[in-house]
């Protein structure tokens, strides 16, 4: 292992068999002189500086401004321990606050500023300066109507913004639900055609001989109509019907009307034989229909005619 740059010899030497030297080693080389300069540089303490008092005072009569009292407004005043005390009064004493009690600490500033005040007041009136604000008076606002207006708008988009995510979010729940109600339905739909189906093949092999899955098939498609199942499972004629019904009657009793009764039977005044027997030349009989004659008198009339 190389000598290290700022270690004599001998440190070199005792670095080679130990190569991590501590804290302790190091001060002692250090002491004896035998740390080289190079990587250890000693640092010499910060200059002190110095108070330059004709300075300060000259800088501050650089910037000072010769201004009137009334547009300074400033009063400096000593420590105060008592407002009720008058402001001339100024006590020396340093011990009267102790500076690690809190409660002294703020109270010795309240009282400064309270005393500060008391000696401000009299000044002011007498340079016929207003110290109350008036009745009437409207403070100034620290922003401009402008830039309120800009908020506002700001304010009025981020509720429109709000309103419109809360419409999204219905819509979203409601097609959610539509979406589950819809597939509720195909999933109903699925499963009444899965047993009529079954009970069809049942009823083919024979295995069962009701045909009541028909008139379920019938009463589902009549409910899905709308109007359509009060008027079918009610008896009767429909309103069309009963409309004309009302309208032009019901045309009497229609069957059993030509029965026969004990009345009518015994009743023969309208009975005429010539036109029962179809005789006689009477105007009501029937005209004698054109037979056709018979095959040997065809074969005569036949023969006479060669």
């Amino acid at each position: 292992m190389a000598p290290l740059g700022g270690l004599s010899e001998e440190s070199a030497d005792s670095g080679s068999e130990d190569s991590s030297l501590s804290d302790s080693e190091l001060q002692e080389a250090f002491a004896k002189g035998a740390l080289k300069p190079g990587l250890n540089v000693v640092l010499e303490g910060r200059p002190k500086q110095p108070n330059d008092v004709e300075g300060l005072k000259q800088c501050l009569a650089e910037f000072r401004q010769q201004l009137a009292w009334v547009e300074r407004l400033d009063v400096t005043l000593g420590q105060l321990t008592n407002v009720v005390e008058s402001v001339s009064q100024n006590t020396t004493d340093k011990d009267a606050v102790d500076p690690e009690n809190d409660f002294q600490r703020e109270m010795s500033f309240y009282r400064q500023a309270q005393a500060a005040v008391l000696e401000a007041l009299p000044r002011l009136r007498k340079l016929k300066v207003p110290t109350r604000r008036p009745d009437d008076y409207f403070a100034e606002m620290a922003k401009s109507d402008q830039q309120m207006q800009k908020i506002r708008q700001k304010l009025k988009s981020k509720q429109e913004a709000m309103e419109k995510s809360e419409k999204a979010k219905q819509l979203r729940a409601m097609r959610k639900y539509g979406k589950k109600v819809q597939i509720e339905i195909l999933q109903r739909r699925q499963k009444e055609k899965k047993n009529m189906l079954n009970a069809v093949k049942k009823y083919q092999k024979g295995l069962s001989d009701k045909l009541d899955f028909l008139d379920e098939e019938q009463t589902s498609s009549q409910g899905n109509k709308k109007g359509s199942a009060n008027q079918r499972t009610k008896k009767g004629p429909n309103a069309k019907r009963r409309y004309k019904n009302q309208k032009f009657g019901f045309g009497g009793k229609k069957k059993g009307s030509k029965w026969n009764t004990k009345d009518s039977f015994d009743d023969v005044s309208g009975f005429k034989s010539n036109v029962a027997h179809n005789k006689g030349p009477g105007k009501g009989g029937k005209k004698a229909l054109n037979k056709r004659p018979g095959k040997r008198t065809r074969q005569k009339m036949k023969s006479r005619a060669r």
